[in-house]
């Protein structure tokens, strides 16, 4: 086996290694030493990201629903029909860019563009004015225009957000989740943020 020059230790390429050799030798396999993820990360993970039932939330499915839990990272996507799906989000870095409560869908845009809002700009002067439509656009490739002015459900090209508090308002998707949303979401589909 070569070395790797100033590279990290890789514990996925080393443990689909060793499940090979272990394949190959199961002599070798016997002395590799196992490494265990930490149980705390592990339960913490299982328990916030549960399914829910709809009806302690909405009185209705007409027009769908959208329930984004801000503690747990989670979007859960009702349809009409009960179809329910469940997706990763990110959420606002902090409790002053939370906000809760009930709102709706009323604009979806495919290749949205972004602006920074006034205070987005205040925070961060560097940033540009205006971002068109492609990989460099915070807002991903699809986004779901809120009641709430500023606030939108998108996607984002940096999926190392998902599942952080990494947003300045919004919440975000991976883009191949937020093109599900956005094909299943309707105008007036209703959204509660808690």
């Amino acid at each position: 086996m070569s070395k790797k020059s100033n590279s990290s230790f890789d514990r996925r390429g080393f443990l689909i290694g060793a499940a090979a050799a272990g394949l190959a030798s199961p002599a070798i396999s016997q002395t590799l030493p196992v490494i265990e993820e930490p149980v705390e990360v592990a339960r913490r993970n299982i328990s916030s990201f549960r399914s829910l039932e709809w009806q302690p939330y909405f009185n209705t499915l007409n027009k769908g629903a959208i329930l984004v839990d801000i503690s747990s990272r989670a979007l859960h996507m009702w349809t009409e029909d009960g179809g329910y799906k469940l997706y990763p989000s990110s959420v606002p870095l902090s409790e002053d860019l939370t906000r809760r409560g009930r709102t709706s869908v009323v604009r979806k845009v495919n290749g949205p563009t972004w602006s920074p809002t006034p205070a987005m700009k205040k925070r961060n002067p560097e940033w540009p004015d205006f971002v068109p439509a492609g990989p460099d656009n915070p807002l991903g490739t699809h986004a779901l225009y809120l009641t709430w002015t500023y606030y939108r459900i998108h996607g984002t090209h940096d999926t190392r957000k998902i599942g952080r508090k990494s947003s300045n308002g919004c919440i975000g998707l991976y883009n191949e989740h937020i093109a599900e949303v956005f094909g299943k979401a309707r105008i007036g589909t209703q959204v509660l943020l808690i």
